[in-house]
């Protein structure tokens, strides 16, 4: 059943197939202002690209990018003291950019970095492979982009690789492989462990689907290449695990959560340590996260835990099950909060979330006062509403 809509209210879609109204914030939230970054943790936001609507493309092309506005995105989180995680999951690496778009935002947002005085670290992959590959050609590809990412002077982050997943049997192929890389790295690089919930083509990674046994390969490789990571970005959703994890990491090796589902307590820490953070939700949360962490550098947990963890029930809406569409609720903030004129991705995949979905995550961000103007995000969420046949 559908419930009248007052003025200045919206409807939103309901349980059954109805509406319900909400009422959205009037007023601007508190002022965030940029500041220098925290200096209790590193912290990194993965950013989002930003489609170009324009372009005469089809979802399985080439992606069109309106590099204007995703650079004009990345300069938004430096100004707030975070560093950018680049060419990333988040910025849908495999899902709608290939290895050429990538290499092309590597260079630019690199650039764009060294001119404002930005921490970057950008992803080295496998992407530009046909599978099947064998392992030299998937060493040949890690070394192709470990190239670009070196020679454009950002910091390396190893990604995950699908064709290595594909081709290896047995952990001795990713202690070989790795190994080769890592020796060959001019600086220390980011190790980056992504579980299947986010890439169902990793499944058993590291050599092995029992996840004891494959961190300690993982664990492994770091210890047997001293100096050469500067940390591991581990992003399993298991806070249990990745505590677990950080406890046995060499000394000096820094432990970067990409859990989206516990970042408060993994960021606080314990008396055995903490983790650092490079995160997808901190793209629509960078402002507040920032504002967060430094509390923490003054010694004041129970604020940074009093604007963190409120956040938390959105993030786990953007990241629910099919975890690695959570990038379409991500754009739509982005949208909303007015760092881009439209809601379009590359690749096609703002349809790869529901209308109640997307309406949710608006209605959680609301009330987080992560809207900038909300009588702006309330429009365009109108519009989008209309347009998917909610009248208003």
């Amino acid at each position: 059943m559908s419930t009248p809509r007052a003025a200045g209210t919206l409807l939103l879609p309901a349980e059954g197939g109805g509406t319900r109204a909400y009422t959205p914030r009037s007023e601007p939230p508190s002022t965030r202002t940029g500041g220098p970054p925290p200096t209790s943790r590193a912290v990194l936001a993965a950013a989002h690209v930003v489609a170009d609507p324009r372009a005469d493309v089809s979802p399985d092309g080439p992606a069109a990018v309106d590099w204007d506005a995703t650079l004009a995105f990345r300069r938004h989180l430096w100004s707030h003291g975070l560093g950018v995680a680049e060419a990333m999951d988040t910025a849908q690496r495999g899902m709608g950019l290939d290895w050429p778009g990538a290499a092309e935002l590597i260079r630019r947002s690199a650039a764009e970095a060294k001119a404002v005085g930005g921490r970057i670290a950008c992803g080295a992959g496998t992407d530009q492979l046909t599978l099947p590959a064998s392992l030299p050609q998937v060493r040949a590809a890690y070394e192709e982009q470990l190239a670009v990412v070196e020679a454009a002077g950002a910091q390396t982050i190893l990604m995950a690789s699908r064709a290595l997943a594909a081709t290896a049997t047995s952990p001795d192929d990713y202690l070989e492989t790795y190994g080769h890389l890592l020796r060959q790295a001019s600086e220390p690089v980011i190790l980056h462990w992504l579980g299947p919930m986010f890439d169902p083509a990793l499944e058993g990674y590291w050599g092995s689907a029992d996840l004891d046994a494959a961190t300690d390969t993982f664990l492994e490789v770091v210890a047997a290449h001293p100096g050469k990571v500067d940390g591991i970005k581990v992003s399993l959703l298991d806070a249990d695990r990745e505590i677990a994890l950080r406890r046995r990491l060499p000394a000096g090796v820094r432990c970067y959560t990409g859990d989206d589902f516990h970042y408060p307590e993994l960021i606080a820490g314990d008396d055995h340590g903490f983790s650092h953070a490079l995160l997808g939700v901190f793209d629509p949360l960078g402002p507040l996260a920032a504002e967060a962490v430094r509390a923490l550098d003054t010694g004041d947990v129970r604020a940074f835990r009093a604007l963190l963890d409120p956040t938390v029930e959105l993030s786990r809406h953007l990241f629910e099950h099919p975890t690695r569409y959570y990038k379409t609720g991500v754009v739509l903030l982005a949208w909303l909060a007015g760092h881009q004129t439209h809601f379009t991705m590359v690749g096609g995949l703002q349809s790869a979330r529901s209308l109640p979905h997307l309406a949710r995550a608006y209605e959680l961000a609301d009330g987080l006062g992560l809207f900038p103007d909300p009588p702006l995000a309330a429009a365009r969420m109108r519009a989008l509403l209309t347009v998917h046949g909610v009248p208003q």
